[in-house]
């Protein structure tokens, strides 16, 4: 759906409340069509973004997983290497 948000399950260390907001934001300003509401709309586009994050949250602390967690810097340093390659920028 939206390239900016990013997989949050299965890390190491996990999650902080700061990447689920962002990525509630992210998925708000998609479906709204607007990445800055209108003063008449501000509320309810706040609201939206803790209702998507709580839920988010809620999700990630009751997902298993059978695989051993992700790396975090590993997982960007892959991302580094696939933009260099993808992008002809040095990783």
């Amino acid at each position: 759906m939206c390239r900016n948000i990013r997989q949050l399950h299965n890390f190491e260390p996990p999650a902080t409340s700061e990447e689920v907001r962002a990525a509630a934001l992210q998925y708000v300003r998609k479906v709204s069509g607007s990445a800055k509401p209108s003063q008449a709309n501000q509320a309810a586009f706040d609201e939206a973004v803790e209702a998507v994050a709580h839920a988010t949250q809620h999700l990630l602390e009751h997902l298993t997983a059978s695989a051993p967690p992700k790396d975090r810097e590993v997982e960007h340093a892959r991302a580094r290497a696939r933009n260099a390659v993808r992008f002809g920028t040095p990783a």
